[in-house]
């Protein structure tokens, strides 16, 4: 007789077949892991709508996660029951989704973005400065592969980024010199991979069966490469993996703190200030949809709120005080003092001041 399958196996088959990028099958196993474990291990089958609302409950109120954080909770909750234990969609009916509030993005000046870039270095600069210049989210700047880098066209084309889409994006001009030299030392960092009968990397779905050789291809390899590899245990293969995320993540956020940006930068930072400055220099925003991958055209339109004509084109009442400045002579003659009004500070506060108040007030008194 066979044993019985684990249930967070099964689950991330059924995200497998359903061709859900491995982000998501990551975190939908890890909310189930922790739906189950914060219910003392018991099966989710024996839970019911009462154990997810008060699994969200604790989200919410003593862990305090965004709402983002929370649907998608929620979403891997309604994948398990629905689609793995075959529960009615009744089941969690009642269950309320968290509304997110809407939130305006961090956009870097100009110069603001010059100056955390000034402070980076190597392979992680030369990714910021790709979604800088491109657009591009980090994983998909991290995963690009060497052929996805047209030079002569001054093109990347994103394979398999969000939602599943593939799109073209513009490769900066000013990027292409040190991103030819970039390739020249992951090239000859490949070659001794392959003397050494190494040099493989993961290929996408069934290519590898398709295409045995293509794991050792110029072609096929990562623009950034790890520093390191591993052996795969199915194949008994040195693969090396693309470079992590958090290394950029990391080195942006110590490049902005050396550079003394006081305002909280990412690298989705830079994607922010890549669509804000385009608008800001009047292309179209059906262009920057298509650059940006967004499918709704909604989602691109948050950046017409933070442009510079915005708010900030705006001139306060308090600015207008300046015209003609506020240190100019009274262009009539100062009114004389009420007779009933002491005219200096000591006749008016015959106790001590401090900070220009007196500590009694007679005139006050008597005019009572």
């Amino acid at each position: 007789m066979p044993e019985p399958r684990k249930l967070l196996d099964v689950v991330h088959e059924k995200l497998r077949l359903r061709h859900a990028s491995p982000h998501t099958v990551d975190a939908y196993v890890g909310w189930i892991r922790r739906y189950i474990r914060f219910h003392g291990g018991r099966h989710p089958r024996t839970l019911g709508e009462p154990a997810v609302t008060a699994f969200l409950t604790e989200l919410a109120v003593r862990r305090r996660v965004a709402a983002s954080t929370q649907n998608q909770a929620l979403a891997a909750l309604l994948f398990l029951y629905q689609d793995v234990l075959g529960e009615p969609v009744t089941l969690l009916k009642d269950v309320v989704r968290a509304k997110r509030p809407a939130r305006r993005p961090t956009v870097l000046s100009r110069d603001e973005a010059r100056a955390v870039l000034v402070e980076m270095e190597g392979p992680a600069q030369l990714i910021a400065l790709l979604i800088y210049g491109s657009g591009l989210r980090l994983h998909e700047a991290c995963s690009l592969r060497v052929k996805d880098v047209d030079f002569d066209r001054r093109e990347i084309v994103v394979r398999q980024g969000k939602g599943g889409r593939d799109r073209l994006t513009m490769l900066p001009e000013t990027l292409i010199p040190p991103l030819r030299a970039h390739l020249e030392k992951v090239q000859r960092l490949h070659r001794r991979e392959l003397a050494a009968l190494r040099g493989y990397v993961a290929l996408p779905g069934s290519f590898a069966r398709k295409s045995p050789a293509a794991a050792r291809s110029w072609s096929w390899q990562w623009v950034f490469p790890a520093t390191r590899g591993y052996k795969d245990r199915d194949t008994g293969h040195w693969v090396r993996h693309h470079l992590h995320d958090t290394v950029v993540q990391r080195a942006v956020t110590a490049a902005a703190h050396r550079a003394g940006i006081a305002k909280r930068v990412t690298t989705h930072t830079f994607r922010h200030s890549f669509a804000t400055h385009l608008l800001e220099a009047g292309y179209d925003i059906r262009t920057i949809q298509e650059l940006l991958g967004h499918k709704d055209l909604s989602t691109t339109m948050i950046y017409t709120h933070v442009l510079s004509h915005g708010a900030g084109s705006v001139t306060s009442p308090v600015d207008a005080l300046q015209h003609p400045p506020l240190t100019d002579p009274p262009r009539t003659a100062p009114r004389p003092p009420h007779p009933s009004m002491p005219t200096s500070p000591a006749a008016t506060f015959p106790g001590r001041i401090i900070d220009g108040q007196g500590l009694k007030y007679p005139w006050r008194k008597r005019l009572r």
